[in-house]
């Protein structure tokens, strides 16, 4: 144990000097002037808590009932969003607002600690699979998941298999014709199920779908693994409903409700856009935001849920890219117009030495002035409806393209403080490394995933 106490430190210290020498290595620099005033500018309030390292990934969720039947691998932990209502001091009265919520882990762990909360998100898988989970908490005490998966699969043998957007390229590659005919029989008999069932085993066949697959949600795609060996969908299936089946009590005993707390506590989830925030119904203006946006890191997530978009939220390629065209700009594919300029000097200065470098993809500038902007507009936006002094917590991630590093956590701080925000403290959770390629380019350098705290004027 002291051995890894000590290796941790080391490895810690090795980070802190290579992230001194590569500033020192910036301000030689013409052209990294504005990313040092903000390095400057921030110091002061810049806090390690590296103990916070795993709670700042989906890892933290692994033993939690029912969340780990489905792994969305973009969430953050239950823990972390217990630790931040507490630091906020939190009460029933307080009400959280998540504007990304993906699966709704904040919703959910507010709903555990008696505080009413508010999601919304633009992707429609997450919008639904937090939707779901709510569900599940609404089910009977006597409800059999298990005997009723029994009962769908041998439905599934008789009924046609239900339309999905087969057109789309990834869905004729990542099954056998053979699963792939057993999925989509799976999928009509749950058709013929009412809610909450249907939606429930909804979500228990999404969760299938990549084990069952030659996929696997692998970085910035979804990539294919031909020589991996693939599950049987119906055993699988009858598999993930006996998990549920054992969860559905612990699910209950962990987030310590009754019926009657269930119901006065049930967040609310809508599918829209942060970036415009005018027709979501607020009870009143939400007093905490506990969140994380999108990473500015080229992942797009309707290629990672490629498989669950096709088989539920879109009939055609073309309605997975409108998708793709809407959800916010922190992809490969983003698109801007002649509106669309950097927002803070320091993007403006990130974009011209990108350009004057043989990137490997020419359009890392296009989608880092299009996350800014984006990410400006939600700020303009929480400003607007958030409470006198509400707190926020916003888990962000810098990245580094050709070199250039992103301190994606000290840019927005200073676009919020422009915003109506006080920049109260950047909690530094972790240091990332590197991809080979970089580091045999440019050198180890450590890049901060951090937890940034606003309050509002």
């Amino acid at each position: 144990m002291a051995e890894n106490k000590l290796k941790k430190a080391r490895q810690n210290d090795l980070f802190q000097m290579a992230s001194q020498n590569f500033y020192h290595k910036l301000s030689t620099s013409q052209n990294s002037q504005e990313r040092i005033k903000l390095e400057k500018k921030y110091k002061p309030i810049l806090k390690e808590r590296l103990e916070l390292a795993p709670l700042v990934s989906y890892q933290g969720n692994k033993a939690i009932p029912l969340i780990r039947l489905y792994r969305y691998k973009e969430a953050f932990s239950f823990e972390l969003v217990k630790k931040f209502l507490k630091e906020f001091n939190a009460s029933s009265s307080d009400y959280v607002f998540d504007p990304f919520c993906g699966m709704g882990t904040t919703l959910l762990t507010s709903m555990s600690q008696r505080i009413p909360s508010i999601g919304i998100d633009l992707l429609p898988l997450a919008v639904f699979i937090a939707k779901t989970f709510l569900l599940f908490l609404q089910l009977p005490e006597n409800t059999n998941l298990e005997q009723l998966a029994d009962s769908i699969i041998s439905r599934s043998k008789k009924v046609q298999p239900a339309p999905i957007a087969e057109e789309v390229k990834i869905i004729k590659l990542a099954f056998s014709s053979d699963t792939l005919q057993k999925l989509r029989k799976l999928k009509a008999a749950i058709a013929e199920l009412e809610s909450p069932f249907k939606e429930i085993f909804t979500f228990l066949l999404f969760s299938i779908l990549e084990d069952t697959s030659y996929t696997s949600k692998d970085g910035q795609f979804l990539r294919l693994k031909l020589n991996k060996r693939i599950k049987n969908p119906l055993q699988e299936f009858k598999n993930k409903a006996r998990r549920a089946q054992q969860d559905l009590i612990r699910f209950r005993h962990f987030l310590h409700l009754n019926s009657n707390q269930i119901k006065e506590y049930l967040p609310e989830i809508y599918e829209a856009d942060s970036r415009n925030l005018s027709e979501i119904p607020f009870k009143k203006p939400p007093t905490i935001v506990i969140t994380s946006p999108p990473y500015a890191n080229r992942y797009d997530y309707t290629r990672s849920y490629a498989l669950e978009l096709c088989f539920e939220f879109v009939k055609s390629f073309e309605e997975l890219k409108d998708i793709r065209g809407r959800i916010l700009r922190s992809h490969i594919e983003s698109k801007i117009t002649e509106k669309d300029l950097p927002p803070h000097p320091a993007v403006e200065e990130i974009i011209a030495n990108l350009n004057n470098k043989k990137l490997n993809n020419p359009k890392i500038p296009d989608m880092l002035i299009g996350y800014f902007c984006d990410m400006e507009k939600c700020i303009k936006e929480w400003n607007q409806i958030l409470a006198k002094g509400a707190q926020v917590a916003l888990v962000v991630d810098n990245v580094r393209f050709e070199g250039e590093m992103v301190p994606v956590d000290l840019i927005l701080s200073d676009l919020a403080e422009k915003n109506g925000f006080q920049i109260q403290k950047i909690i530094i959770a972790r240091y990332k490394g590197n991809s080979s390629q970089q580091m045999k380019k440019y050198g180890r350098v450590p890049v901060r995933e951090s937890i940034i705290i606003w309050r509002k004027k």
